[in-house]
């Protein structure tokens, strides 16, 4: 792997971003780019072989920044509960093999005829109690993703980042965090509030872009803009959050169907050029 191209040292790749590469051609095509950091995600590794994509990605000098996705820790009877928490446990122990210390968490929506928001948040923090120790002894941190509100009732009840932090903060730092994705918290007035209330904790866990573009799509979850195509002030997201402390890896993470019915490799450079114009923050400029 060459060493990082200007201004992508923190920039990483999302898998999703180019779900057309195939995970080889991937890692070829970072390498090529001087893209440093990919986030991988469950299904396509276990497909790969999770040790021989791990091997692959070692042997390409990429960083792996994060593991999508555990989670879904809100069903009610306790078969559900059991598949969950052993679902999440070999997530743990993937992030692990893979070298990450970041597994993503989507927490889960209202089981089938539920109206509790509260119970269902309190059942995720159930989870947690059991996940997190395990989490922790293997070295890899839970992140807990805030979704936008639409997904409350069938993805995620964890909608705001204050929401992600009052779970995350009944446990330890290293083993539980947040992280801040700029298609799900845009929009709320107190997301600053909470990205430095996450610095302040040692909370931040992981940092993903998106854009958020209008008229949205049928089926949102597939919406995601390119950088620099929508709503989003990509850069001051990450202004905040580096000055919360934050000095990690920058996924971009974009569900597009659009962007994965062109060249893989041509929309990874693209990515990563958006990156550097709208989100990564400007240099000061030499007196």
């Amino acid at each position: 792997m060459s060493a990082p191209a200007a201004g992508l040292a923190r920039f990483s790749v999302n898998q999703q971003t180019v779900k057309q590469l195939a995970l080889p051609e991937l890692a070829a095509a970072c390498g090529k780019l001087g893209v440093p950091g990919v986030g991988l995600w469950r299904e396509p590794v276990q497909e790969y072989g999770t040790h021989a994509a791990a091997r692959l990605v070692r042997d390409a000098g990429l960083t792996v920044t994060s593991l999508c996705r555990g989670g879904f820790l809100t069903a009610v009877d306790p078969g559900g509960r059991r598949r969950a928490l052993d679902d999440n446990r070999a997530a743990i122990d993937e992030a692990a093999t893979l070298g990450t210390d970041t597994l993503v968490l989507v927490s889960g929506g209202l089981p089938d005829g539920g109206r509790d928001l509260a119970g269902a948040r309190e059942r995720i923090a159930d989870a947690l109690a059991v996940l997190a120790p395990y989490a922790g002894e293997r070295g890899v941190r839970l992140a807990i993703e805030p979704l936008h509100p639409m997904f409350a009732s069938d993805r995620c009840v964890v909608s705001t980042l204050a929401q992600a932090l009052d779970l995350a903060e009944r446990f330890p730092p290293e083993q539980v965090g947040v992280v801040v994705d700029t298609y799900h918290v845009w929009w709320d007035d107190r997301a600053p509030e909470g990205i430095a209330r996450a610095g302040a904790g040692g909370r931040l866990a992981a940092f993903q872009l998106a854009d958020w573009v209008t008229p949205l799509p049928e089926g949102v979850l597939l919406g995601r803009g390119q950088l620099g195509d929508g709503a989003v002030d990509l850069r001051a997201f990450h202004e905040l959050v580096d000055a919360a402390g934050y000095d990690g890896p920058v996924e971009v993470e974009i569900f597009n169907p659009a962007l994965w019915a062109r060249d893989g490799t041509e929309v990874l450079a693209e990515t990563a050029e958006r990156y550097v114009r709208h989100a990564a923050p400007r240099q000061p400029q030499a007196r």
